[in-house]
């Protein structure tokens, strides 16, 4: 069975971190781009981040450029988001999306997991 599963989420302060993870079962994560999304409450789903399948290019949204970071373990089947220097603005359900085209698909990743909330505050 195809899976995405989402992990890592919780409470925390601003300027703190979180480590994300999107762990995949049922295919192999390494032959798909990989995007992270976040959607708080009452607001559209926003794009965060993705790893691309060539040779690990990643991009960023500019509101978590220089605070964010996509990553790639092949062995374990997974992607991770590191957040750092979190703020106000970032919390909202996090869930990761998987293509086996690009990062920037016409029509939506292939699949796409359920989410792991993040909550920032002080």
């Amino acid at each position: 069975q195809v899976q995405l599963a989402e992990s890592g989420g919780g409470l925390a302060q601003p300027g703190d971190s979180l480590r994300l993870s999107c762990a995949a079962s049922g295919f192999t994560l390494a032959r798909y781009a990989v995007g992270w999304f976040r959607q708080a409450p009452g607001k559209e789903r926003e794009w965060v981040s993705c790893i691309a399948i060539t040779e690990g290019t990643t991009y960023s949204a500019d509101s978590v450029k220089g605070r964010f970071t996509i990553s790639r373990d092949n062995g374990k089947n997974a992607v991770y988001l590191q957040m750092n220097n979190l703020k106000p603005e970032d919390p909202g359900l996090y869930f990761c999306g998987a293509d086996a085209g690009s990062c920037f698909p016409d029509y939506g990743m292939d699949y796409y997991g359920k989410g792991t909330t993040v909550t920032v505050s002080s």
